[in-house]
């Protein structure tokens, strides 16, 4: 079976044409000018602002232009993680998709449903001429995955609507009305490049085969993180035998939690064997605490050629003890909602730049804003004890809990009629745009929902085909019980 022939034909058809047009963060122009195209091709209305968000507007069905305008929001970009055997180029090559018994997936990479299935059901309304609803407005905006630039530039007066449906959660059955607030934290050493002993053997250390997900919506889950793994390896390596370190790299994208992480190291040869059996216990160890979460982690040890460089021995010391050190998962749960992740950090990534720099990476979350400054400044002071120069980027606000919003009442009742069942009310420990949206637009009228998506922001990304079904007549039911103006 191919995604083309897959229910409901005209959300799929738009989420496959859309999974053909290359969208990595902070290089949109291609969708961009997609959705241009597709409002030209259907006579819709359409603007777009000087970040790059796109609206198209669509009128009321005859009928229907009493109700309340609707503005339906998805993000246009997507994260870009592959295997590490995987060749590909997010800027150039479509996303190839797999439909694997219940579930959709790619071939090797992200699938990118977060968020083009949000993107998919808004073209699926605009071009269809049987759907019922009142006026509506399809903002699709730019630039979610590394930063909410595009909803921070969002101006006032480029939106009419006064109810908002983010079409970006990943559990169907569950109607968002809150989400975390975020701030990240980067750390860079510098170093001094010496060089690399003769008399030494070398060897890379690589942590493989973790699931990686997404660093708010799976933060609690007990994921592996290859970048700590790592690093407890080389803290464990440093108290027993003496060893040079020459690179090091993890991760990638501040919003998942990194897969993978090699370091190239030094050692003597008579240590060689010892090394090997304190790697082969670290690995047990290791196997052992992720055998529910992250069974198929990977610790492995390879011959390396002799490197030009190493880093200097007090710098590397100090990396290794801050990395260490330094925090990563859930920090408090909530005593407002059960079995909400309330504050968490991630230390999304460590690479090696130009300039003789060691950057690192990490993220934090928290549904109180106070706990957010509170987190990142605890790991700020991790790396400036280490001697880093610490940064924390703008961040970007929480969405307060709405229980008695108009449109949750309209979801929730609209769910009941069509499923039998009472949809759970939650808010999410990741983070999205609508407190962002809320600062331009403060009147709003705003919940969350979409299908049930797994474990994006990682290769092994996927979405329940079925759920797509159940949460597109979901959106239907609602368009047609907006209230009136």
């Amino acid at each position: 079976m191919k995604i083309t022939d897959l229910k409901p034909e005209i959300v799929w058809k738009f989420f496959h044409e859309i999974t053909q047009v290359p969208r990595p963060s902070k290089k949109e122009e291609k969708i961009i000018a997609y959705l241009e195209a597709f409002a030209a091709q259907y006579k819709l209305l359409a603007k777009k602002d000087e970040a790059g968000n796109v609206v198209i507007f669509k009128p009321a069905t005859p009928g229907y232009e009493k109700l309340s305008t609707v503005i339906l929001q998805s993000h246009v970009d997507m994260v870009c993680e592959k295997n590490s055997d995987k060749v590909f180029d997010f800027d150039k090559d479509p996303i190839e998709t797999v439909v694997d018994g219940d579930w959709l997936r790619a071939n090797g990479t992200t699938l990118g449903a977060d968020n083009g299935i949000g993107m998919a059901a808004e073209l699926a309304l605009l071009a269809s001429d049987d759907i019922e609803h009142g006026p509506i407005e399809c903002l699709f905006t730019v630039d979610e995955e590394t930063g909410l630039t595009g909803a921070k530039a969002l101006q006032k007066g480029f939106l009419e609507g006064e109810i908002l449906l983010n079409l970006d959660s990943e559990d169907e059955g569950e109607i968002f009305i809150g989400c975390a607030g975020g701030k990240d934290t980067q750390a860079v050493f510098h170093y001094q490049q010496e060089s690399a002993p003769e008399d030494m053997q070398y060897f890379r250390i690589d942590i493989k085969g973790l699931n990686g997900g997404h660093s708010g919506s799976e933060i609690h889950i007990g994921l592996g993180n290859a970048n700590k793994i790592l690093v407890r390896f080389l803290y464990l390596l440093k108290k027993k035998y003496p060893f040079v370190l020459c690179e090091i790299d993890g991760g990638n994208l501040r919003n998942a939690i990194a897969r993978e992480a090699y370091a190239v190291i030094g050692i003597r040869s008579c240590d060689k064997e010892a090394v090997r059996i304190l790697l082969n216990t670290f690995a047990s160890d290791v196997e052992n605490e992720l055998k529910y979460a992250d069974p198929k982690v990977q610790l492995l040890m390879a011959s390396a050629d002799q490197p030009a460089f190493k880093i200097d021995d007090a710098t590397a010391e100090k990396l290794i003890y801050a990395l260490h050190a330094c925090s990563h998962g859930v920090i408090a749960m909530s005593h407002d909602l059960e079995g909400l992740v309330e504050t968490s950090t991630n230390m999304a990534s460590v690479k090696m730049k130009e300039g003789n720099t060691i950057v690192v990476g990490t993220s934090q979350r928290s549904s109180i804003e106070s706990s957010k400054n509170a987190i990142a400044n605890t790991v700020a002071s991790v790396f400036l004890l280490a001697g880093a120069e610490v940064t924390h980027g703008d961040g970007y606000p929480g969405w307060s809990p709405n229980p008695n919003s108009r449109i949750l009442k309209v979801a929730q009742e609209s769910y009941k009629n069509l499923f039998g069942k009472e949809p759970k009310i939650m808010a999410i420990h990741a983070g999205l745009e609508c407190g962002l949206f809320l600062e331009k637009y403060p009147y709003l009228d705003m919940i969350s929902f979409g299908p049930t998506l797994r474990d994006v922001h990682s290769p092994s990304e996927r979405i329940q085909i079925n759920t797509v079904g159940l949460w597109w007549q979901h959106l239907i039911d609602i368009l047609k019980n907006i209230p009136a103006k």
